[in-house]
């Protein structure tokens, strides 16, 4: 099964144990993210879900295995016939995330709904006897 969702504006189709890097957030080493605003669901079965905007119920779970930085993009500027040259670099730091789990949640019924509420039948009525 698959799953594609987005952050910071790009899309990522992952599987169970992919390894990806995402942009730098606020996470630490070890720690677990639920990704639930799901564009796209695979089942192995080969049926697919496509959301509207996001499919409901699905959760992506993904460890934390490192921050680091990525490779370094140079810049390069230049202007011709003025001698002007400059040459930069920049790292940007990126999240190294593993997929653990792809699931549905499960549907549960409220045990509150079900059970009809005796309590308060009872003080209504009292309430109306003390009244007459």
């Amino acid at each position: 099964m698959y799953a594609i969702f987005e952050n910071g504006g790009k899309q990522y189709k992952v599987k169970k144990d992919d390894v990806i890097k995402l942009e730098k957030f606020d996470c630490k080493k070890d720690q677990i993210l639920k990704f639930e605003e799901i564009l796209f669901y695979g089942d192995d079965n080969g049926s697919a879900t496509i959301g509207t905007p996001y499919v409901k119920d699905v959760v992506v779970t993904l460890k934390v295995i490192d921050v680091i930085k990525d490779k370094k993009v140079l810049i390069f500027k230049k202007k011709r016939r003025h001698n002007y040259r400059r040459k930069l670099g920049h790292r940007q730091n990126v999240v190294l995330l593993k997929v653990t789990d792809i699931f549905q949640k499960s549907k549960k019924k409220n045990i509150s709904e079900e059970k009809p509420e005796v309590k308060s039948d009872k003080k209504k009525t009292e309430i109306n006897q003390s009244k007459e």
